[in-house]
């Protein structure tokens, strides 16, 4: 069953709390859909995402806007890869970015409408609005609805994070 969840965020250290509370619930075999217009935060949050998974928080993180995907090996020994798809027609195009062995890793993917018939059933999707300040955003997360449950994850809506739990469905968080 998916779960539904909401956040506000206040400002762009706590989409980046965010990711980094949400990066230790992804396993080899994931993917994390980032969806929201232009300037929502989508890359500022695979940026803090992957500093969390490596454990460098001075990771350098390219946008993959003109490259489609940079990948990023992990203490574990696993490999995340960022996709950014925006400049795609479709999934065709994936089979030339290596979509099919990236799978084994964990995924982020910028603009995954562009996936088609190869969106992951059980990602997670985070979407992410402008919201009443510049800097603000409301942050709705679908999937995972058992590790967003997990006491791990509890604290996804905590002061500390900077966010509030809008309550469209609360999951225990």
């Amino acid at each position: 069953m998916p779960g539904l969840m909401t956040l506000m965020l206040p400002d762009l250290a706590a989409t980046g709390r965010l990711a980094a509370r949400l990066a230790p619930l992804a396993r080899p075999g994931d993917a994390l859909l980032l969806e929201g217009p232009l300037g929502a935060g989508k890359s500022a949050f695979a940026r803090a995402f992957l500093r969390a998974l490596t454990g460098d928080p001075a990771l350098e993180v390219p946008s993959p806007s003109f490259t489609l995907v940079q990948s990023y090996d992990l203490p574990s020994g696993a490999e995340a890869h960022h996709y950014d798809l925006y400049r795609l027609d479709g999934p065709a195009d994936l089979t030339e970015l290596g979509w099919d062995e990236a799978r084994q890793g964990i995924l982020l993917v910028e603009w995954p409408e562009r996936l088609g018939d190869l969106r992951p059933a059980d990602a997670l999707t985070l979407t992410l609005a402008h919201a009443a300040t510049e800097d603000a955003r409301i942050a709705t997360l679908d999937g995972w609805a058992d590790r967003l449950a997990s006491p791990g994850a509890q604290d996804l809506g905590a002061p500390d994070l900077g966010t509030r739990n809008l309550g469209i469905r609360d999951l225990g968080i």
